[in-house]
């Protein structure tokens, strides 16, 4: 999976204490915040929403980001900062549905397995994320 860094422009919010946040290169994506981090925070969280394919309901151009010192001299007044986006660290914190898999083993692994009282799906996980090195 990968990882991609998307210039941010922070903004002070005139009409609430806190900040709030727009990705010039990517049309409708932003957020705010209380606090710096917080907007940092929630900055990350559209962006992954934004960038993530999988639950796109429509289709859309994803622009490549731009330079961030052409996005500081456009806006040399505001705070300017590159956002990561990891597919892979979004998936883990936001796509924890369980999802049903039919698998078929041998009768005589599956009677030692249930006898020895093994969770099928815990073992499929760690096998996975071992197979997977992640």
């Amino acid at each position: 999976m990968s990882i991609m860094y998307y210039p941010a422009v922070f903004h002070i919010a005139e009409d609430v204490q806190g900040y709030w946040v727009e990705f010039p290169d990517l049309p409708g994506c932003f957020s705010q915040g209380d606090t710096i981090a917080h907007t940092m925070e929630q900055a990350k969280e559209a962006l992954g929403l934004y960038l993530d394919k999988d639950t796109d309901l429509y289709e859309k151009d994803i622009a490549s980001p731009s330079d961030i010192q052409n996005i500081m001299k456009q806006y040399p007044n505001e705070i300017v900062v590159l956002v990561e986006y990891n597919a892979l660290e979004f998936a883990r914190k936001y796509k924890t549905k369980a999802i049903k898999k039919t698998l078929s083993i041998p009768e005589w692994l599956n009677d030692e397995a249930i006898h020895q009282n093994i969770n099928f799906s815990q073992v499929l996980q760690e096998a996975l994320i071992a197979k997977l090195q992640l």
